[in-house]
């Protein structure tokens, strides 16, 4: 097992259910790590997962460190490190009849959907694939990731399984 590295990074107070630390999905296709590293922040907009939009809305405080990972693709893994950049807000893109993320049944006074900005901090010195990071399921026990037909696009990730999951960038 690799070594966790320590970080010298201060503790964020965490907000009641967040880890302070999260797993966002993207298919590389639609947005990837080069088009997070080229904007630099992005919102986060799309989400129509009720379990992924309360982690959002509910969990996620400004500063939260983010495995961003690329799914649906040849090699999917996690590809490199985002924060959360803002509190959470409406989604736009749920009020806009020409968005394929369009709800008819949200409206501006009781929005359903909400999103966070993301920024870029860093790309991984090379992709940890879901292959590799299933190998080390034993020190990862609970990584929602890892569980049987889990498609959630946003989810918490605890501080060890972050640290470990970095950590294996230098392997």
């Amino acid at each position: 097992m690799p070594r966790v590295k320590s970080t010298t990074e201060p503790a964020l107070a965490l907000a009641p259910g967040s880890s302070g630390c999260w797993l966002m999905k993207s298919e590389p296709d639609e947005f990837s790590i080069d088009d997070l590293e080229r904007r630099g922040t992005e919102p986060w907009s799309g989400v129509r997962n009720y379990q992924a939009r309360n982690f959002m809305r509910d969990a996620m405080q400004l500063g939260d460190r983010i495995l961003f990972y690329h799914s649906s693709c040849a090699a999917p893994g996690v590809v490199g490190i985002a924060r959360v950049a803002s509190p959470p807000r409406p989604d736009p893109t749920q009020f806009d009849p020409k968005s394929a993320y369009h709800d008819p049944k949200s409206t501006r006074e009781s929005p359903r959907w909400i999103l966070v900005d993301v920024a870029f901090e860093r790309r991984l010195r090379r992709p940890v694939s879901l292959t590799e990071i299933r190998r080390h399921a034993a020190n990862l026990a609970g990584l929602a990731l890892l569980n049987p037909g889990n498609r959630l696009s946003v989810m918490p990730v605890e501080p060890a399984h972050f640290d470990l999951i970095v950590s294996l960038e230098d392997l």
